[in-house]
């Protein structure tokens, strides 16, 4: 968080990163439909603001999923995250499995990719973020775990599918797979056939509510922006 703060309240006020982050809240509650576009990084300011806020709020979530579905444990060689963003749920996920742990991270959009890289930097963490789409990543890897963190939604109707099936063949080789959404049901049309699917394989599908301890810039951005993270909330799919 040191680091964050270093690196983009450097460049931005306070209040201006609470500007833009009540502009990147709207575009995710109100105009989802132009966040595949990439619009929720069109600006340094928008870009700031994920960093500072949404990134931690990511990892936490992440962590604290990882840890009750015990999925950090035998040990593993990589972890892959799917359209990355600046890596918090690879990170989290690497960090609770431990420093021989690496990160294989795909992320499209260029300054996420580079962000990405100073996550895995700060903590100490091995890892390659590769720029590309993620839907055309090889989940054939040994000993993997594979996570898709607020990424699925915004991929494309048959993408999801050849995804899916990706996934689930990857579990049969090994492979620990997590999938991760907002709670709302209404964003994500196609959560129960892949509830279904995962389920039907030997999985399981959970919602999750956590209280915990925000970082600083996080609980005050988050009381400036008039929004209200003391419960991080998410569902998730697991197969492991």
């Amino acid at each position: 968080m040191a680091a964050l703060e270093a690196r983009h309240l450097e460049r931005f006020t306070f209040a201006e990163v609470r500007k833009a982050l009540q502009a990147l809240s709207s575009l995710y509650v109100e105009r989802r439909d132009k966040l595949s576009g990439g619009a929720a990084l069109a600006t340094d300011g928008k870009r700031a603001a994920f960093a500072l806020y949404y990134a931690p709020l990511h990892f936490l979530l992440v962590r604290e999923v990882v840890r009750r579905l015990e999925a950090a444990l035998p040990p593993l060689e990589v972890v892959v995250d799917l359209g990355c963003g600046t890596a918090p749920a690879g990170a989290a996920w690497a960090s609770e499995a431990g420093r021989g742990t690496r990160v294989l991270g795909y992320e499209r959009h260029g300054w996420a990719a580079s962000e990405a890289r100073h996550t895995l930097s700060a903590f100490g963490l091995r890892g390659d973020v590769r720029v590309g789409d993620l839907t055309r990543a090889d989940l054939r890897v040994p000993r993997a775990a594979i996570v898709a963190a607020y990424a699925v939604n915004e991929i494309d109707e048959a993408a999801r599918g050849r995804m899916l099936a990706a996934m689930l063949e990857a579990a049969r080789g090994g492979a620990r797979v997590l999938v991760l959404e907002p709670l709302s049901r209404r964003i994500a049309t196609w959560w129960p056939e892949w509830e279904a699917a995962f389920v039907a394989a030997g999985g399981r599908a959970d919602e999750w509510r956590f209280r915990l301890e925000l970082p600083d810039v996080v609980r005050r951005l988050d009381r400036a922006a008039g929004l209200d993270h003391r419960e991080i909330t998410g569902r998730t799919l697991y197969l492991g």
